[in-house]
């Protein structure tokens, strides 16, 4: 495992099974549908089906190829879920005939463009754990509070380091030329787990600093880090769990650009507001990097040879999230609890639960 959790309690063993009954998951669009345009949009609603085969099943059905249907994300084939796909509305008659056991399009609307990757807001889900008990349920409870008000770390989840969690490793082989992949989609994914390996390495190790910050007095972290002494006294004053340092580059919140965290002490108000947030680099050309103290970590985690940067499409990517619209129900009868809650694109609801409970997932 290649990441601290933020919260200190200890682990809860409870009972969580991917299904179609426990796992739930709605797609929440970016935008508004316009309901007109060129485009018919329909919601498809599925079970234990990937997105990937539920649009080759659509695509075999309407005779057409699958590039031709647009959709904002995939979603895992464990449960139960919905999304939006879009096609040209010259198909709305093949569409309209569908039939499938695992796959029913509940409704439809039309929109002027086709949905693309990153077309989403993000997921709500709901989550159904078993064999809770009530000293767990109410530790369940607090921690949701505490993610509630000061948010968490946003982690890769387990789905992008495959069964053995070794598909970084491939990456880096790849990178290196160790190991040839002709197959391009596979090579990408190889090499996106290693991006994503440093990335989680990298926030691990921020997450340990703050959690430092928020343990030790300022006498005891001047003896433990080798910043100015006026820099730790910014750091340990901030509200927030996660402590922004000199350098960082951080970005409005839940969407827009990104920029040089210069002035901690305001900044950080900010971010204790949730109106921005801390990104972490996804190794790759021309993105920008911290500087300063910050840049300097993040450096020591994510160094390359530039020869492999400049291979890589790189990007910032949220270090720190803030799940909206907790909620935690015991169902003390059924020895259940019952979780919903919304997470932003690109998260990953089972690194909340991990977050949660302390048990490594998948």
């Amino acid at each position: 495992m290649d990441r601290l959790y933020a919260y200190t309690h200890s682990k809860i063993d409870v009972r969580f099974t991917k299904n179609s009954s426990d796992f739930v998951v709605e797609e929440v669009p970016l935008y508004e549908f316009s309901g007109e345009g060129e485009h018919l949009v329909f919601k498809l609603r599925k079970k234990d089906t990937t997105t990937w085969d539920a649009l080759k099943i659509l695509s075999e059905h309407c005779g057409i190829k699958q590039r031709e249907f647009g959709y904002a994300g995939l979603k895992d084939k464990d449960g139960f879920t919905t999304q939006y796909i879009s096609i040209h509305k010259k198909y709305e008659q093949k569409i309209e005939s569908f039939s499938h056991s695992k796959i029913k399009i509940v409704e439809k609307t039309y929109h002027n463009n086709k949905i693309k990757i990153g077309h989403l807001k993000g997921n709500r889900f709901f989550i159904r754990l078993k064999k809770v008990t009530p000293t767990d349920a109410t530790i369940i409870k607090e921690v949701c509070r505490n993610i509630d008000r000061l948010g968490m770390p946003n982690y890769f989840g387990y789905q992008r380091f495959g069964r053995d969690g070794d598909n970084f490793e491939m990456g880096k082989a790849i990178l290196e030329g160790k190991i040839k992949e002709r197959n391009k989609k596979k090579r990408n994914f190889f090499i996106s787990a290693y991006q994503s390996h440093l990335f989680n390495l990298w926030l691990s190790k921020r997450v340990e600093i703050s959690r430092l910050f928020n343990s030790f007095s300022e006498k005891e972290l001047f003896e433990l880090f080798n910043y100015p002494k006026e820099v730790v006294k910014l750091i340990k004053k901030q509200k927030n769990y996660f402590k922004l340092l000199p350098g960082d580059r951080l970005s409005h919140y839940p969407y827009g650009r990104i920029f040089l965290c210069e002035d901690i002490e305001s900044e950080s108000e900010r971010f204790y507001k949730k109106d921005i947030t801390v990104t972490g680099l996804l190794v790759g050309k021309k993105i920008p990097k911290a500087e300063g103290l910050a840049g300097n970590l993040e450096k020591d985690f994510t160094k390359i040879s530039e020869s492999f940067e400049d291979k890589l499409n790189g990007a910032r990517r949220f270090a720190w999230i803030f799940p909206e619209d907790i909620k935690a129900k015991y169902l003390e009868d059924e020895a259940q609890l019952e979780l919903s809650f919304f997470l932003p694109k690109g998260s990953y609801a089972t690194t909340f639960l991990e977050e949660l409970l302390h048990i490594e997932i998948g």
